[in-house]
């Protein structure tokens, strides 16, 4: 969620959806640009391969792509990567669809072009480690509020959360900001 915020954050995701799956597993899809899939210049194997494995990795360190970040510079999605039993990348970019899979961090795949699309952006899909952790059940109110904390810092970003697992849903979209949100404690 942090990355399809900090592409919201440069002008280009509009909408972010998050569902929990009935398995609990968790699936992020975003309308941003899409991460870049050519070869990475110095690791010589593709960047989101690159981004998926490797801390600190991420976009926002060449001083072009993002001037402003609220993400963990590089490090969230690799961190779940590692902590994900699996985890599944689809990218979305230049009319074409990619898509790579990985085992506990590791690639298991290449990454490989599916087919073609109009849209851009990222989805990663992904289910928590039960080796490493004792518990790997969402709850859907605390990601809810969170979503919600993050819909009135972003106005105008659209993020739903869905839970498979009871039918709940929640549209968040928060176009007035901090000014709702002050607004919303009142009332």
């Amino acid at each position: 969620v942090d990355n399809s915020v900090d592409e919201a954050l440069a002008g280009h995701c509009k909408h972010i959806e998050v569902k929990i799956h009935f398995d609990n597993s968790v699936t992020v899809v975003d309308d941003g640009r899409g991460m870049p899939t050519d070869i990475h210049p110095t690791e010589h194997r593709p960047t989101p391969e690159v981004i998926m494995t490797v801390l600190h990795a991420g976009g926002k360190f060449d001083k072009k792509s993002y001037k402003v970040s609220g993400g963990l510079h590089g490090v969230w999605v690799s961190a779940v990567n590692a902590l994900s039993e699996w985890l599944k990348l689809e990218i979305r970019r230049g009319g074409k669809v990619y898509h790579q899979e990985y085992n506990r961090g590791a690639p298991v795949t290449p990454l490989v072009e599916m087919g073609v699309s109009s849209r851009t952006g990222t989805t990663v899909a992904f289910k928590a480690d039960a080796d490493i952790f004792s518990r790997v059940e969402y709850s859907f109110d605390t990601l809810a509020q969170r979503l919600r904390e993050i819909a009135y810092l972003n106005p105008g970003l659209h993020i739903v959360i869905i839970d498979e697992r009871t039918d709940q849903t929640q549209d968040l979209l928060a176009s007035g900001g901090i000014a709702q949100f002050v607004s919303d404690l009142n009332s």
